[in-house]
């Protein structure tokens, strides 16, 4: 199987790689900022790096459209994963047209109200989880997996 793990850096980044367990047994690609924090965690992992910054930046959300396009075409992933943020909108919105089922995981400091990202990617998403229960009321058929870290 074929996965393509697209996340900010940071937080969201340290909850992808919580996943090791999973994505570790398929072949994988990432797409993540330009940051230090990114290259050094990712270093021996393929990875492509998107345009930054993402939040409330309209040229670099139409740049990584373009970049989506490349990459999903090219990788032709089964799945798409993300845990958050903005970066992940433009995978998800074109993930269907390229035959890939797109798995959007809220963060866990979302406890009760959701994030940007998750309601933008929701729509999209062909299974959302979350980590808090509370969050369920604000996406009908989520699924609860509790913390992941």
């Amino acid at each position: 199987m074929r996965v393509l793990i697209v996340c900010s850096s940071g937080g969201h980044l340290t909850q992808a790689l919580a996943l090791r367990p999973w994505w570790g047994a398929h072949e994988r690609r990432w797409v993540t900022f330009p940051v230090e924090d990114a290259r050094s965690r990712l270093a021996e992992e393929d990875v492509v790096e998107c345009h930054y910054p993402t939040v409330r930046n309209l040229p670099n959300l139409i740049r990584n459209v373009g970049l989506a396009r490349r990459v999903l075409r090219e990788f032709r992933p089964d799945i798409v994963l993300s845990t958050g943020a903005a970066i992940a909108l433009p995978f998800f919105a074109q993930a269907r047209r390229h035959g890939a089922a797109t798995v959007y995981i809220e963060p866990v400091d979302r406890i009760a109200r959701p994030s940007l990202s998750g309601r933008l990617t929701y729509p999209f998403a062909d299974r959302f989880l979350v980590q808090w229960p509370q969050l369920r009321e604000h996406y009908p058929g989520a699924e609860d997996v509790g913390m992941i870290l």
